[in-house]
């Protein structure tokens, strides 16, 4: 076998989709299972299907390009470049927007392919990423929407926690409630999606504080890793390891635990601090920062600490462990989201899909 690599868990991640679609059913609300954590392969994006997503949804058109073949609505999540409207059109049924002049061109290119492309609308409701902040503004953006005839305004949505760390409460998402009807007030649509964000509004459905009205979530970090995010905590009955690194020893020495000589930067241009435990046992493991961040990764021998390392060797110490370990055995790590992110991104890690 070859390392490192990243052994993935299909059962696991399905029953994760399921028990998790199971909870926003309950709730009425459709869950947009997203790959981009696993850059959309298709094997893991066949269990989300299989566990009851409603859509797939990406940030990358590389990656619904993946996608192409699945018969369920697609959805592109970043906002679209509008050098991209071509592709967003041809593999994706459902952008994100906050740009007129995108929207325009996503609707010419999808009167060229005899296409209407769907429009989600996105609103910032604090967290100062990506959507309109002022009303007025949206509002001018929906009068010149439903004059193009290659767009259709499918609905509104919102997106909390990945920049500004605001945490989705019955205030903000009650605002986009408020927003929604208040278009459908002034104009002549009805809005088939209120999307009310990621993995992080979970909290609200686990506290079984539903907020009437929003129809839809966008969840990736729930479905491999099995928790809200907005403060971390586990869903019940789901599996936090379908997701596994192995990596495999290339050295083990018993060295001192502080470096000899003056100490000035590392390889990437850091001053590393020490504090001096005595003479430890130090294993080196084939992988490195190009792959991975060590900050990501947690030894699932508990009697294992990662010490650091650089672009191409991560360092440890197993003085406390129960095992002997011997040069060319392997050592696994949980990951959490970024984690598992980097190593599906890195042509260095193989991906062992079980």
């Amino acid at each position: 076998m070859e390392y490192p690599k990243l052994e993935i868990d299909l059962d696991k991640i399905k029953h994760n989709v399921e028990v998790v679609v199971g909870l926003c059913k309950e709730n009425h609300i459709q869950v947009a299972g997203v790959t981009k954590v696993f850059c959309g392969h298709p094997k893991i994006a066949r269990a989300y299907v299989d566990g009851g997503v409603s859509f797939l949804a990406d940030s990358r058109i590389e990656n619904l390009m993946k996608l192409k073949d699945f018969n369920i609505p697609k959805m592109m999540i970043r906002l679209p470049m509008i050098s991209e409207a071509e592709k967003v059109v041809e593999y994706a049924d459902i952008s994100l927007n906050s740009e007129i002049e995108t929207i325009k061109a996503l609707s010419e290119k999808a009167l060229e392919k005899g296409k209407v492309h769907q429009i989600i609308l996105m609103v910032d409701l604090g967290d100062l990423r990506e959507g309109y902040y002022y009303e007025r503004d949206l509002y001018s953006s929906i009068e010149e929407i439903l004059k193009l005839e290659g767009v259709k305004l499918l609905g509104i949505g919102t997106n909390l926690t990945c920049y500004g760390g605001v945490i989705p409460d019955e205030e903000n998402l009650g605002r986009l409630i408020e927003i929604a009807g208040n278009i459908e007030e002034r104009y002549p649509v009805e809005l088939e999606i209120i999307s009310g964000g990621n993995s992080s509004s979970l909290h609200l459905l686990l506290d079984d504080n539903n907020i009437e009205g929003i129809n839809k979530l966008r969840l990736g970090e729930s479905l491999v890793l099995g928790v809200e995010t907005a403060y971390g905590e586990r869903i019940e009955d789901t599996y936090d390891d379908a997701f596994q690194l192995i990596a495999e020893i290339v050295e083990i020495k018993e060295k001192p635990s502080m470096p000899t000589g003056e100490i000035g930067r590392d390889a990437f241009g850091e001053t590393p601090i020490f504090v001096d435990y005595g003479i430890r046992k130090r294993m080196i493991c084939a992988i490195g920062k190009q792959d991975i961040e060590f900050d990501t990764m947690l030894p699932v021998d508990e009697g294992i600490s990662i010490l650091g390392g650089s672009s191409d060797h991560l360092i440890l110490d197993g003085t406390d462990s129960k095992t002997d370990y011997k040069v060319g055995d392997i050592i696994r790590f949980k990951l959490n989201y970024g984690g598992i992110l980097r190593a599906m991104t890195s042509e260095y890690v193989k991906k062992d899909i079980k």
